[in-house]
């Protein structure tokens, strides 16, 4: 019934990558099933066979998704059911997707959707690495055109060693760790965190990458040959008129050179002069002699990219006039809004972060309850892009993939410099919305939450700056340029866009795609030494703003106190139904978390003020303390008894105070002295160390009374007696 064909990879390191087609998902145009230990990933690939009409793009889909079964779990939530992708299964979508998408024919304009769902889970085994290669395998069996395979591994240095596709154990040590996309001969896609590694350093684990995707790449061909799926679908996807794309270049390139060289930095005026051209050619077209408007905008846009890239590697001027490696006008501006708990402007251009820190406790922190991974963070980073940032005239609607992946790429640039958690008890969120926007709005989140961080008070190790660097080439030529700080038009234009941010030590962060074929490792090394040099240039500036985090947080801004108390206090401190905890939080107005950690208890003490934080600090010190004999209290009489007075030295610790230990003198009735509710102050004198009772005394904290002398008799008194 089935016609199973595997293909079994060897690693080299006794570990296996298995691809088996035609026992699954049978009627996708392909279908692989991935396996590697107990991970197993279903890839299947599906496109339409015509395209939809004036359709000019590559309508191209990935879904990743992982199924709780995979691990044994159910799914949170009331539903019980997978239902919204995840932030990670969003990322790891979109690492699939960029390593893809340069691969299909130009013209092909088909719908396409590839779908990789995780239905075995090894807890060790990290599926992100293997997802691109399972989609990869899957259009490699498949009739659909694609100029593949590609495969994405991660390379990670775990103790100076370069490992490729690591563990999830292994991985908690790395200090270098990247996702690589790339065929047999091209880098595509790129993306990691690193802790301030250098440049040569980033180049080596790329080679080493590139080493094993040319390994999974040949064993894909060699894969497609067995299956004997090398010959694929033919398509017609566009209507070309070659006589009317000589006339729209021949009457409109020397026109849009010109604007081109005498552009501003105004992009909206930019447009405008390259609109107001388009326009006078369709002048000359009438309802009685008309013409495909959509073929004109389609061949002027490549005109437009030729003008603008002819103008870097000819004249070496950028559309706004820069040199290639210029970075716009920048201007830093901390606390623009005091109500918050820390806040920056940075404005790199046309391109503003408005950024802002907000200090939480344990109870704000992100709870992580993925498939593979569970537990919370404490340090979040969201990225908003409304349409006003670029002028357009539409609503928001809810958060894109694009704001989920530049938030993740910003967390990341940030994420290695902060404070410990001993060194910093808060929840951190930072928010940045992008204001305006002409390229490199996530590179201005970097470097406006170093800003706002450093305003809040946060202690981070060393500022972060970010910066994205281009490229325009030429394959006839072999002529190139690398473009620091690009525009928004220079990444759609151009053949890179690669994001790298880093500390004056280091990088810390990087994100790159690529548009071109044969990208050499010379023009990455100059790529990244360029930025290296702008990263530096842009931290100079925030450092004349603010070089250092703040000595202490705003006046207004929530404090934390931290407490150890051993294990067996905990219960004492939380009460029978909560009811100590929520005494203490209500009368204070203090919010206290309790956790055992380590074998013994951590409380967190949260306030808006110090006299809330000390109000509570005080009460929660005094039920956590061990009464010592010896040691002097200010108590309150709880109850009266025949033989003495019950006093609270704590909360929740009484001593009897007996009634001969009220007073040096003799005392018949205790009420004489005592009064329920009056506050006393007392001594410990002895605690049972059996029933751990507590004996309390009032006399040995007042003066003694001196002792009287006996009275002198005469000799005739003693003599009468």
């Amino acid at each position: 019934m089935f016609k199973v064909k595997e293909k079994i990879i060897d690693l080299g390191d006794g570990r296996t990558i298995t691809l088996e087609t035609g026992r699954m998902a049978r009627q996708a145009d392909g279908s692989v099933l991935l396996k590697m230990g107990k991970t197993m990933l279903l890839a299947t690939v599906v496109s339409a066979q015509d395209a939809k009409e004036d359709t000019d793009f590559m309508p191209l889909s990935v879904e990743y998704k992982e199924k709780y079964a995979s691990t044994g779990r159910f799914p949170g939530g009331f539903l019980k059911r997978e239902a919204r992708a995840s932030d990670y299964e969003i990322l790891i979508s979109r690492l699939v997707d960029r390593a893809l998408r340069p691969l299909f024919p130009d013209d092909f304009h088909a719908e396409t959707f590839v779908t990789i769902n995780l239905i075995s889970a090894d807890m060790d085994i990290i599926p992100d690495a293997l997802a691109g290669l399972a989609a990869s395998a899957a259009l490699a069996v498949s009739n659909i055109p694609f100029n593949g395979p590609m495969s994405e591994v991660r390379v990670a240095r775990i103790n100076n060693k370069f490992i490729v596709n690591p563990t999830a154990t292994q991985l908690r040590d790395a200090d270098i760790d990247l996702m690589v996309g790339a065929t047999y001969d091209n880098i595509l896609m790129v993306e990691g965190e690193m802790k301030e590694v250098s440049e040569e350093e980033m180049l080596e684990a790329l080679k080493i990458a590139h080493d094993t995707i040319k390994l999974l790449c040949k064993a894909q061909m060699e894969f497609a040959e067995e299956v004997g799926s090398t010959v694929k679908r033919v398509y017609c996807h566009e209507v070309n008129d070659e006589d009317l794309r000589k006339k729209v270049w021949d009457e409109t390139y020397a026109k849009c050179y010109q604007a081109a060289k005498s552009s501003t930095s105004d992009k909206h005026k930019r447009i405008d002069a390259f609109e107001a051209i388009i326009t006078v050619f369709l002048g000359q077209y009438t309802e009685e002699n008309t013409v495909n408007k959509s073929l004109v905008k389609k061949y002027y846009h490549d005109v437009l990219k030729e003008a603008s890239r002819r103008l870097v590697l000819d004249d070496n001027i950028r559309l706004d006039g820069r040199r290639p490696d210029e970075i716009r006008q920048i201007m830093c501006e901390i606390d623009p809004l005091p109500a918050t708990h820390g806040s920056a402007l940075f404005t790199r251009g046309e391109t503003q972060s408005l950024t802002t820190v907000t200090l939480g406790t344990k109870l704000d922190e992100k709870i992580i309850d993925d498939v593979l991974n569970k537990g919370k963070e404490k340090f979040t980073l969201h990225y908003n892009f409304p349409p006003f940032a670029t002028g357009e005239a539409k609503p928001a609607r809810g958060i894109s993939r694009r704001e989920i992946g530049h938030g993740n790429l910003a967390h990341r640039a940030l994420k290695n410099v902060m404070p410990s958690d001993e060194e910093n008890p808060y929840a951190i969120r930072v928010v940045s919305d992008i204001l305006e926007s002409n390229g490199s709005s996530s590179m201005a989140t970097v470097c406006a939450g170093t800003l706002a961080l450093m305003d809040a008070g946060i202690k981070i190790r060393k500022p972060v700056s970010g910066i994205a660097m281009g490229l325009i080439s030429d394959k006839v030529t072999k002529k190139y340029a690398v473009l620091s700080d690009i525009l928004g038009d220079e990444d759609h234009l151009g053949d890179m866009d690669f994001k790298v941010t880093g500390t004056c030590d280091g990088i810390t962060a990087t994100q790159m795609d690529i548009k071109v074929e044969g990208l050499s490792f010379e023009i990455l090394s100059k790529a990244l030494h360029q930025a290296k040099a702008g990263r530096l240039h842009i931290l100079s500036i925030m450092n004349e703003v603010i070089a250092e985090p703040r000595p202490e947080l705003k006046p207004h801004a929530p404090r934390i106190e931290m407490l150890t108390i051993p294990k067996e206090m905990i219960g004492a401190l939380i009460g029978p139904g909560g009811k100590i905890i929520q005494e203490i939080q209500r009368v204070t107005g203090a919010t206290i978390i309790v956790e055992e950690i380590d074998g013994h208890g951590d409380v967190n003490i949260f306030g808006e003020n110090a006299e809330v934080i000390t109000a509570a600090l005080d009460w929660v010190k005094k039920i956590v303390t061990v009464p010592e004999i010896g040691q002097v209290y200010k108590g309150k009489v709880k109850t009266i008894v025949q033989f003495g007075a019950f006093v609270e030295i704590l909360p929740n610790k009484d001593g009897l105070l007996h009634i001969s230990e009220i007073e040096w003198r003799k005392i018949n009735v205790v009420e004489d002295v005592l009064k329920e509710g009056q506050e006393v102050e007392v001594k410990i004198i002895d605690i049972d160390p059996k029933t751990g009772k507590i004996k309390l005394s009032r006399k040995e904290l007042l003066p003694r009374p001196p002792r009287q002398e006996p009275e002198k008799r005469t000799p005739e008194q003693n003599q009468n007696s």
